[in-house]
Formats: C-alpha cells, sequence, structure tokens
C-alpha cells in the first residue's frame, strides 16, 4: 500500500467511522454500508483503501492498538526513576484512562477476540500478538522491578502482566453489563494491592 494512501485523511476518517461503530456494534453487525455513511464516503472510496471488511478491520485493529499503546505511555511514571513505582504507576494509568469520559470505551483487541476467533483466524491471530505485545511491555517494567526489590521471590513476571490483561478485559466486561466504570478502578486497584503483597512494598 501507498505511503501517501496510509495517510490519506478520507482513510482516517473511514478507520475512524469503523472504530467507533465497531465498539458500539462489533464487528459482524458493522457494515460497510454504514461505514461510508458515517465517514461521508461512497463504497468506491472505501475500496480504494481496503480489499475487504477484514482488511478494514486488520488496519483498524492495528491502529487502535497502537494509540493505546501510546495513551498509556504518555503517562507521568514514565518519568519515575524507580521501576516499582513506574510498575505502580502503570496500573494508575490504566484506571486514569478507563475512568476518562473523553477517551472512547471498550477495547477492540477484547471485542474482536470474543466475536471472531472462530471465523476470522487472521484477525484472531493479530489479536494474540498485540496482546503479547502488550504483555511483553508491561513484563519489562515487571523484571526491572522484580531484579531491584525481590531477585529470590517465586513469582512469575510473565504470567503476572498477563494477569493485568485479563484483570482490565474483565473488568470491560462487567462495566459493560452494569454501566459502570467504577469496577475498572475497583479490580485495578485490588490488583495493585496484590502486586504491593508481592514485592511486600
Amino acid at each position: 500500500m501507498r505511503t501517501a494512501q496510509a495517510q490519506s485523511p478520507t482513510k482516517e476518517k473511514l478507520l475512524d467511522a469503523a472504530q467507533q461503530l465497531m465498539l458500539a456494534k462489533g464487528f459482524p453487525a458493522t457494515t460497510v454500508e454504514e461505514i461510508c455513511d458515517t465517514a461521508g464516503f461512497t463504497k468506491g472510496s472505501f475500496f480504494h483503501y481496503f480489499e475487504s471488511k477484514e482488511h478494514l478491520g486488520k488496519e483498524v485493529l492495528d491502529r487502535f492498538y497502537f494509540s493505546l499503546q501510546q495513551m498509556i505511555q504518555q503517562g507521568s511514571f514514565r518519568k519515575k526513576s524507580d521501576p516499582l513505582q513506574r510498575v505502580y504507576g502503570y496500573v494508575d494509568r490504566f484506571i486514569e484512562m478507563a475512568t476518562n469520559p473523553e477517551l472512547p470505551s471498550g477495547c477492540l483487541l477484547g471485542h474482536f477476540t470474543q466475536e471472531l476467533a472462530d471465523t476470522h483466524p487472521e484477525i484472531r491471530s493479530l489479536c494474540a500478538q498485540h496482546f503479547a505485545e502488550w504483555v511483553a511491555l508491561f513484563r519489562q517494567e515487571l523484571d526491572e522491578a522484580k531484579a531491584q526489590y525481590a531477585p529470590k521471590a517465586a513469582f512469575n513476571t510473565q504470567s503476572l502482566a498477563e494477569y493485568l490483561i485479563a484483570v482490565m478485559q474483565g473488568s470491560q466486561i462487567l462495566a459493560t453489563a452494569k454501566q459502570n466504570v467504577g469496577v475498572f478502578e475497583q479490580n485495578l486497584q485490588h490488583f495493585k494491592r496484590y502486586v504491593k503483597s508481592l514485592f511486600k512494598k
């Protein structure tokens, strides 16, 4: 795909519309026609940039994931020199983001995994890849903190990082069911207390 296309305002509007609709309705229930109508373009414009709805799904998923990571890394915790404080700050940053009404609610990674794992193997694989990348980023912080504060502790930083993602995704489901974003803060504070018990700090 040409670089000019990747940076096209038309393409960005189509991706914006797709993300908005798919977070609200899910991938299967969102049609190409709806995406085009919401973005204000014809189907001809859509197929100029995307070979299919699945192709669009992969691109909107990539875009969502990298935007999410960028928002996480903008947290003030990144300025802390103490690795354990960065770990706690990482969790606090999630709470800030999850309870901010100005940010989009929902996680496309979670939605797509639940909806498409059995029917769209390439999208499922892409979800698995992004979850693995996300886990690896948090594990880096945990590894540094463990090396400094708990080098002989038996806990596994890989599974602990995966636990955070599981808490996040499960909290998304509960918050949606209860219509209460406070679920995020409650559960993430539980996770933070658990991590503190592991490090004894």
